[in-house]
């Protein structure tokens, strides 16, 4: 499997990997494959399906504009986006990758096809660089999840070459990978490690792991405070910070624990990182912005309640083995909502951390398995239907209740001797499957489910 870590895990902004992330690097990348920008006169975007039906709500066209402008998720400061956007449309001129100024507008320059779909999946955008001569220079590309972009026809000659990269333990299912584990004698975060070290220093490597988790607390940490109502139109007040006092503080005195409320603090913990996704801040992706919650959440539970004796190592232990179960998921079905439904998002991130917070644990091989298998398990069929458009409803809550099931998972596999009746090819297979046979109104279109019906209700209440 020719995928690192580091592609699972991707510090850019919200709200959504494949709707903003993917989006924002494949305009980029775009420009980039055009060659000289000398001779541009005007630039368009189209967008379809997924991406046409909810862009708006997901900030796909100011994330479009950003990536021609040359902006990258990672290196864009959230809060200089609105000024940048406003300015250019102000100017009516993009300066394509901070080089080239082109006359653009925003209701001209992009186009939103609803009722259309490209061939590829579900989230198809087209680039159209308008040449002095006449000509242009047209490009079609896919977001398939988790920030992932491909260009047309690029997926099928991935998958008809052999992997760019000699790892010492491949793998393509979790039975190769459990394998390789009882060949060598070798624990899942251990062959990951040796697996990594084949692209990168082990520095770089902790150094790459130890960032990912800093990003994580950090998002947690500013969700915690901050409050306020969320852009967008449905009015969402953000909970996490205010939950979060009324949970430790009474008139300055610490309020008495309840034998819950360990479990409730892990879902504030996720609740806040998705109100900060939803605000468009700095998240992880990990696996999707939409699920972004999830691992950051299970991970601060981790150090802070199990009393870990190498807290670093037992976190980088976990975002190594999480990564695997995102790799698998990603290759053998989905991580995409608006290809599989929220099962790919919320569901694989809860298998993700799940197997983590085994491994860091020091669980078996066949436990992380185990725990993995639970949470795909116990998320299928579940539906992508954000009301809106929009990543807050449901998806905040789906957060801290998916946060919530990777701590049950891991605590059942970690009890149990390792075996079970389900494999997690199995639950993935099964996963894939239930996606493909989803009615395309319940995989992230809100054309079904809540996104109608709560807009049915409001307005026969008006």
């Amino acid at each position: 499997m020719d995928m690192s870590v580091f592609d699972l895990f991707k510090i850019g902004i919200g709200p959504s990997s494949s709707h903003t992330v993917g989006p924002m690097v494949a305009a980029r990348r775009f420009l980039l494959e055009c060659g000289s920008l000398d001779d541009a006169v005007g630039v368009e975007a189209h967008l379809y399906g997924s991406l046409a039906l909810t862009g708006v709500g997901h900030a796909t066209d100011k994330a479009v504009i950003l990536g021609l402008m040359g902006e990258t998720p990672q290196g864009v400061d959230p809060d200089a986006v609105e000024d940048k956007l406003a300015e250019a449309e102000m100017d009516g001129v993009l300066k394509l990758l901070g080089e080239k100024e082109v006359p653009f507008r925003y209701k001209t320059g992009l186009v939103w096809h609803k009722q259309s779909t490209l061939p590829e999946h579900p989230n198809g955008m087209k680039f159209i660089l308008h040449l002095s001569d006449g000509s242009i220079i047209e490009r079609i590309y896919y977001s398939v999840g988790g920030g992932f972009i491909t260009a047309a026809g690029e997926s099928q000659a991935r998958a008809n070459e052999a992997p760019s990269t000699s790892v010492p333990f491949p793998f393509d299912t979790m039975a190769e990978l459990l394998a390789h584990g009882r060949t060598h004698g070798l624990s899942i975060p251990h062959m990951l490690r040796a697996n990594e070290l084949v692209r990168m220093s082990e520095a770089d490597l902790d150094g790459g792991l130890d960032r990912i988790w800093q990003v994580m607390r950090d998002c947690i940490a500013h969700g915690l405070v901050t409050e306020g109502q969320l852009p967008g139109g449905l009015n969402v007040r953000r909970r996490a910070a205010k939950l979060w006092k009324q949970a430790h503080c009474n008139e300055g005195k610490r309020v008495n624990e309840l034998p819950h409320d360990a479990t409730h603090h892990v879902t504030l913990y996720a609740m806040a990182v998705n109100e900060e996704n939803a605000a468009g801040g700095r998240v992880v992706t990990a696996p999707t912005n939409g699920a972004a919650g999830i691992i950051p959440a299970v991970l601060r539970y981790y150090a802070e309640d199990c009393r870990p004796s190498d807290p670093v190592g037992g976190i980088r232990d976990f975002l190594l083995t999480s990564a695997a179960i995102g790799m698998l998921c990603k290759k053998n079905a989905s991580i995409s909502g608006a290809e599989i439904g929220c099962q790919g998002e919320v569901g694989v991130a809860c298998a993700m951390a799940a197997a983590g917070l085994v491994a860091a644990l020091g669980g078996s091989n066949e436990r992380i398995e185990n725990a993995a298998e639970i949470g795909i398990e116990h998320h299928l069929g579940m539906t992508c239907d954000p009301i809106g458009g929009l990543v807050q409803i449901p998806c905040i809550e789906r957060n801290g209740m998916g946060a919530i099931k990777a701590i049950t998972a891991a605590s059942l596999a970690l009890k149990g001797d390792g075996t079970h009746f389900v494999s997690l090819d199995n639950a993935i297979e099964t996963m894939r499957q239930t996606g493909a046979d989803m009615q395309v109104k319940y995989k992230e279109t809100s054309l079904g489910g809540l996104a109608v019906h709560v807009v049915t209700v409001n307005h026969a209440a008006c």
